[in-house]
């Protein structure tokens, strides 16, 4: 809920004191019984709250999905299921789905996006948890300059992206294996690195350790890790820092 546009409202005549009470009482959060929809974050933390899809109920989900909807006009999901899209659909109309992210969204045409952050993949394993943190990062309002399969493998390839690199405010590193992606990067650009490791790899890589302990190892300045597979964090991070940028 914006806070602000509710008050104008009343101010301007078009919602009554007791709707704008009604409204209100949901706030901090409101109460379903089995989840307490935090309808207050936006307004603490300048995000709301995504959905966190893999596991709910189906009753569960599709009602939490919708009143968020009803409330905001947007909502997220992250690691929603096909079948968990089809069932959001049905409550939802406008609901969309990818099922490389596995990212379920619906919002208003032709949000404004600024800024800019870089997301980067070492391969093409790697994409499924780029465009966790890509999408996220669009969602929440920034502009995102996809750079994949650039690996240290064939290093020239990332460094041929170097023009593109330094116009991010904020980089994102994702990489399975040995995880060097973000080390890298972080000792070619001038701005805050996220680096993201993925479980891609073979069996030593034991799904994602080895690439978490090499960037939590970087010798490079200037770089910060989020969890295994963790895009959503990552893109959110990153909307943070690009956010401080743009304001400055």
């Amino acid at each position: 809920m914006d806070v602000g546009k509710l008050l104008s409202q009343v101010k301007e005549g078009q919602l009554t004191v007791e709707e704008a009470e009604r409204l209100l009482k949901d706030l901090p959060y409101e109460d379903l019984g089995y989840a307490k929809l935090d309808h207050h974050r936006k307004l603490r933390s300048g995000f709301g709250e995504t959905v966190f899809c893999q596991g709910k109920p189906d009753a569960y989900l599709k009602e939490i999905f919708l009143k968020f909807y009803e409330r905001d006009g947007e909502v997220l999901g992250t690691r929603a299921s096909v079948e968990q899209y089809e069932l959001i659909r049905t409550a939802v109309p406008c609901a969309v789905y990818d099922p490389i992210s596995r990212i379920v969204k619906a919002e208003p045409e032709g949000k404004e996006r600024k800024g800019c952050v870089a997301v980067c993949t070492g391969g093409t394993a790697d994409i499924p948890v780029a465009e966790e943190a890509a999408q996220t990062a669009e969602y929440f309002g920034t502009k995102v300059e996809r750079i994949y399969d650039v690996g240290v493998a064939g290093i020239h390839r990332l460094l041929s992206q170097r023009d593109r690199l330094r116009k991010a405010n904020c980089i994102i590193a994702v990489a399975g294996m040995e995880g060097a992606l973000g080390t890298v990067i972080a000792g070619l650009a001038d701005c805050p690195v996220i680096a993201v490791p993925t479980s891609v790899g073979y069996g030593a890589s034991f799904h994602g350790l080895s690439a978490l302990l090499t960037m939590i190892n970087s010798c490079a300045n200037g770089i910060s890790v989020v969890n295994i597979d963790n895009g959503y964090g990552a893109g959110y991070i990153a909307t943070q820092i690009n956010r401080m940028a743009v304001n400055k």
